[in-house]
Order: structure tokens, then sequence, then C-alpha cells
């Protein structure tokens, strides 16, 4: 199995997604260890001394001006952990808490949080043997960082509450640390406090839904380039010469993609009755545009994320010089920020999808095709009921691109007084991410049954390469009735899965 070996300098977003999805296990370097080391030296030295220090020898939060002697403080570090494991909801997903553990462990491993080596080694070893602490839905005001979910963490290294094994069980942190060898971290000065204080929720979620849109925006130029093909528009519009001249790399990028889908098609350019078209409607023409500045948004998100794996988030910070400073990077506003942005990109890509589907179903609007791709009309209707899902799932869309980030509400006796709400955008983006994948599904079902529908003009072998696949996949061509929803979820698999775009591939060699 693939090993992912941490530094003290940060990580990649192929680690992150290796060890959250894929299980890669997790190793220490020796410049990670001499950094928890020397961190750790500073940090005892200043715990022996009398002068209170936050986080090493004092409360926390609105509690942080009270002075902890010493014999309170391993006492204290376990009571931080137990008392903010205070998540409520459905369980998170096991690949977003393997992210936010293994991100959390990035940060340890920086040698600006204190801890000692030994609990950086009991993280890695949650993660190589595959127990997944159970953290809640809601719990994270995304300041300071993601505190609830990175306490229930926290709480299956101490050994207790629920964690999940490599099994799928369900069962509590103490048994199954006793199961696989481990054994409970006793926590000393400042390491409760390092385990919670850090955006790796909101920063791991962000990254596997960059991941997902790469693929999604691909297969949105790709359903786009049918959705033409299938209403016999024009392809003129993707001359590389007109999106030259306002020059978007995005938007340059889905032109291309969609051109080399298209190239070599039958359909273009064809017209009902030999009506010529002077232009086509704005939900075809405008595509490129569309997912250009989508692509563009997703560009500048990757650029925070890349920066966010290089920070080191804690608050106090161990400093090279030997300070222990208190600061306000634990704050979200980075990340929430894009994590919104992205949720109304998301949401107007699946709009203008939704409305080519509408156009393909509209006989008005079709230019020859049968009333909602229907074999017998009155007996038969359709895809009628698949865009009605189609526009809900739009419709809930434009309510998840609605910023969390602009959001805040006060708290730790107004201590924390403006919050970052970054966890509950990435939240939502999950939703919206998903909720895209089933509105692409849906154009892609209709404009394959659309242009199977066009008799005697041959398709682009691109558009034939992916008719083949998705039939074989089981999304079904055209036809009487018949029990839609299983069609539906195999066309949403289709594009999940990539094979969507592994099927365009095969003729146009690799897309933007």
């Amino acid at each position: 199995m693939h090993t992912v070996v941490l530094g003290a300098s940060g990580t990649t977003a192929v680690d992150v997604l290796a060890v959250a999805r894929d299980g890669a296990r997790v190793r220490l370097s020796e410049e990670a260890e001499s950094a928890l080391t020397a961190a750790r030296d500073i940090v005892e030295a200043l715990a022996a001394r009398p002068e209170p220090v936050y986080g090493v020898s004092t409360g926390f939060g609105a509690l942080a001006t009270r002075h902890i002697g010493p014999h309170l403080r391993a006492r204290l570090q376990r009571n931080i952990v137990r008392s903010h494991a205070a998540g409520l909801g459905p369980r998170v997903e096991r690949e977003v808490v393997r992210a936010l553990m293994f991100l959390r462990l990035k940060t340890l491993c920086s040698g600006h949080t204190g801890v000692r080596p030994e609990v950086a080694h009991a993280l890695a070893d949650l993660l190589n043997a595959g127990i997944t602490p159970v953290v809640h839905e809601y719990g994270s005001l995304g300041c300071s960082g993601d505190l609830a979910p990175l306490s229930h963490c926290a709480l299956t290294l101490i050994g207790e509450g629920d964690a999940e094994g490599p099994d799928g069980t369900v069962r509590p942190a103490a048994d199954l640390l006793d199961a696989h060898g481990l054994h409970p971290v006793e926590l000393r000065e400042k390491e409760g406090l390092a385990l919670l204080n850090g955006t790796d929720g909101m920063l791991g979620m962000l990254l596997m839904a960059l991941a997902d849109l790469d693929r999604l925006y691909t297969s949105a130029d790709i359903t786009a380039a049918l959705t033409l093909e299938a209403l016999l528009g024009s392809d003129q519009v993707l001359a590389p010469a007109l999106h030259a001249i306002r020059p978007h790399p995005g938007q340059a990028a889905a032109a291309a993609n969609m051109l080399a889908v298209l190239r070599g098609s039958g359909l273009t350019g064809h017209h009902q009755d030999e009506a010529p078209r002077v232009q086509d409607a704005y939900s075809v023409r405008c595509a490129p545009q569309v997912a250009g500045a989508g692509r563009d948004t997703l560009a500048h998100a990757r650029l925070v994320a890349e920066r966010e794996l290089a920070a080191a988030v804690d608050n106090p910070v161990v400093l090279p010089d030997g300070r222990v400073a208190s600061n306000g990077n634990f704050h979200g506003a980075p990340v929430g920020y894009v994590l919104d942005f992205l949720a109304v990109a998301v949401a107007d890509l699946a709009s203008i999808a939704e409305r080519r589907t509408d156009r393909l179903l509209d006989k008005n609007r079709s230019h020859g095709l049968p009333a909602f791709l229907a074999e017998d009309l009155g007996v038969d209707s359709g895809l009628m009921i698949a865009q009605y899902t189609q526009a809900a799932l739009v419709s809930e869309l434009k309510r998840l691109a609605v910023p969390a980030s602009v959001d805040s509400i006060p708290s730790s006796a107004m201590q924390e007084d403006h919050v970052s709400m970054g966890w509950s955008a990435a939240r939502k983006l999950r939703t919206a991410v998903a909720h895209l994948t089933r509105v692409l599904g849906i154009e892609l079902y209709a404009a394959t049954r659309a242009i199977e529908l066009r008799a005697g003009l041959t398709p682009a072998e691109a558009s034939r390469a992916v008719i083949a696949a998705a039939r074989g996949a089981g999304v079904d061509g055209p036809g009487p009735d018949r029990f839609l929803a299983p069609d539906l979820a195999a066309a949403d698999a289709f594009v999940r899965d990539g094979h969507l775009v592994s099927a365009a591939e095969s003729v146009t060699g690799p897309l933007a």
C-alpha cells in the first residue's frame, strides 16, 4: 500500500486524497521528528516557569485569565477534549474524517504546535489502523477552526467516545485501540489544545471538492457538446480565435474541450427544414463562458488550498525564536470564502445544463425532436419528469449557493465574536457537488437519446463512444416509457465515476 511521508513543511493535495480516499498509510520523516522534538523542548521550558503562558499554563478562550498549576495541567488538556467533543447530528463521511485527522497531523509535524512526537505518532497510528472517529455534522463555527470535529478525533486518541473500525463497525474507541495494540494517549501541556485548533475539516472538504469538480467541469463540457450536437447547433462559436479575444483561460479550455468532442460531427450546422439559424440560444452558445468562469474560480480556490496546505494553523504557536505566541491564523475566512465561491459556480453550471435539457425536450425549441423525446407522445411521457427532477436539484443548488461565510454568530462569551462558518460552507458544497453530478447525468441521458433520434445523421466519433459506453453502463436509449429512476441513477454513476470523461477521451485524447 502507498505510504505518505510527512515532513515539517506541509503536504500536497495528492497526499491528502491518498490518505482520505485510498487508505494510504502515513509515516513521519526525520525532519518532522526533529521539528516536533525541538518545539516540545520549548513548551516544556515555558511550562516550568512561574509566568502564565496561554495554552500551556492557562485556561482557554474566555477562560484564558486563569493560571493553571502543574498538578492540574494534564486534567486541563483532557477536559478540553471532552468538553469540546460536543457535536450532534448525522455522522460525517469517513473520507472527511480521515482528511481531518491527516491535516491535523500535518500541522503537528510542522513543529509549531509543541506536542510531543508520541502524540503525532499516535494520530498516525489511528490512520494506519483504519480507525475512524465518529464525527458529527454540527458543532463547528469555523473559528477557532473546526473545534468540535477535531475534538471528536482527539477523543478517540485518548481512548474515549466511539469510532469506526476498518470493518465499518462502530465500537467504543478504547476497545478498538486495544484490538489494534494501541494505547490511549495521556495528554500534557498544550497538547489537547493543539489537537483541536485548525481549519482541517473545511480544508479537507475543499480539496475533495476540487478533485471532484475537476472531473465534473470536463463532464459538463462533454454534455454541453452532446446537447449542441443534438440540437443541430453551430460549433463555429467554439473557434479558438473567438475565445482568444476574451482571454479567460477557463473559457478557452471549455471551448477547446467542446470542439474536440464535436470534431467530425455530421449533426452540427444542419437546420430543420433548411431554415438557417443565425445564433443558438445562450445556454448552448455561452456554455464555454459559463463553464470557463467556473474553471477560473476553481483555479483561485486551488491557490488558496495550496497556501493552506503549507500553513501551520494553531493557537498559540511555537516560533523558531522560542516564543509561544497567540494569533488569529485559525480563522477560516480564506477557506470559507472559496468554498462559497465554488457553490455559486456549481449552481450556475447546473442551471445552464438544466436549461439545455429543457430545450431538448421542448418540441418548439428542439429543431425537430419529438416532444419530451417520447416514443408515442400521449401514451408515453418520455423524459418530462426527468427534467422535473433536474429542476428540483437546480432549485436546491440555488439555495445552497447562499454564502455561509457572510454569517457569523458570537460564541465563548463574546471572546470569539466573529466566526467564519467555513465548516458549514464545506458541508453544503459537498451536497452541491453531488447535485451537480446528478444534473449532468440527466443532461447526458437526454442528449444521448436525442442524438440517437436524429436518424440519418452521423454524430461525432467521440459522441458515439460516449453513447456506446453509456449504453453498456445501463444508461438505456430511446424507446417506450419504462421505470426511469434506475436509468437516471446509472447516468449519475456514469458521470460520478469518471466513465463519461474516459469514454470521450478514448477518442479525443486528454481533455482539460
